[in-house]
């Protein structure tokens, strides 16, 4: 049957559109392929290309710049991928740039992602390889959290058994929860550790308001805590101070013995005594003389319990001990 004029454009039309499309489509898979723009070519090492596969993209800072050409193994653990790059984005790609195998998206397909690394490099040129960077597969990451996860079970079951354990009274941690007297000892020990602690920042304190106190200038205080030679200085007098009180203490005892066998002999001293009136002023001596031992002792007394001399004196007598004990033996 002979077709008719109609039948025939309709026929040519068809053709025609059928060809335009194909040629778009063509185009446009060429042109995510970067078949007929100017591209350049690079590489990039890795161990592992986790399901990478021809035609997948390659990504700079995010942005799709090309596409994966070939992947070639060089050997068992060394696997090359050669990569398209468009031309325009030559310039923006430094030497020091680092190529990643990543997923797009959680289920997407691969992708090789490249980063940009600080510092200054040069510009890449066509056919040089960049430095890789083998990130942690998906299953790594379940084999990781499989093994997290069995070991959280194992903490889990010995962490019950501690409970268990504290809630039954079993070890010090339980004794502690469950012995009411034993906690109120505890909040008492720490009740009176804060307030002995509160003491002793009272007392350093007022050692410290004592000490800046003192006049370091002019002040006889100052002269001992910091000069040495006064410090003997005044060891030296108290020791005399110490050694006179002591003769000061005999002589009465020998006065007082000469004046009793005097009192009941015959002489002049008899004589002497006899009479009331230097009986008196003989008396009046003594009696003042007594006086100021008394004094004299008083006053080595309060020089001995001083701020200043307390610890010398204890020395001396820690030091009197030691050689009696000697002596004893």
């Amino acid at each position: 049957m002979e077709k008719t004029n109609v039948q025939k454009f309709n026929l040519g039309l068809f053709v025609i559109i059928s060809t335009l499309i194909l040629i778009i489509a063509i185009y446009f898979i060429g042109s995510k392929q970067n078949i007929f723009g100017r591209t350049f070519r690079i590489s990039a090492v890795f161990n592992n290309v986790s399901g990478l596969q021809l035609g997948n993209n390659v990504r700079y800072s995010g942005i799709n710049v090309g596409t994966v050409k070939n992947i070639v193994m060089i050997n068992d653990t060394t696997i090359c991928i050669d990569m398209i790059i468009e031309d325009k984005i030559l310039k923006h790609i430094r030497k020091n740039a680092v190529a990643t195998i990543g997923s797009d998206g959680l289920v997407g397909s691969m992708v090789i992602n490249i980063i940009p690394s600080r510092g200054l490099s040069e510009p890449l040129i066509s056919g040089d390889t960049i430095a890789s960077y083998s990130r942690i597969s998906t299953n790594d990451m379940l084999s990781t959290l499989n093994k997290t996860n069995e070991n959280a079970a194992l903490l889990t079951v010995d962490l019950l058994k501690i409970t268990d354990a504290i809630s039954e009274g079993k070890g010090t941690l339980g004794l502690l929860i469950n012995d009411s007297v034993m906690a109120s000892d505890l909040k008492q020990s720490v009740r009176n550790l804060k307030i002995a602690s509160l003491n002793t920042s009272n007392t350093i304190n007022e050692l410290n308001t004592i000490i800046s106190s003192v006049n370091y200038n002019e002040s006889m205080a100052a002269v001992l805590l910091s000069d040495s030679i006064y410090a003997n200085k005044v060891k030296s007098i108290i020791s005399n101070l110490e050694r006179s009180s002591s003769e000061i203490n005999t002589v009465i005892t020998n006065l007082n013995d000469v004046v009793l066998d005097v009192k009941n002999g015959e002489g002049t001293l008899n004589y002497i005594i006899n009479d009331t009136t230097l009986v008196s002023n003989i008396d009046e001596t003594m009696e003042n003389i007594k006086q100021g031992s008394v004094l004299l002792n008083e006053d080595l007394e309060a020089i001995k319990h001083s701020f200043l001399l307390k610890k010398y004196f204890k020395k001396l007598e820690k030091e009197k001990r030691k050689e009696e004990k000697k002596k004893d033996q």
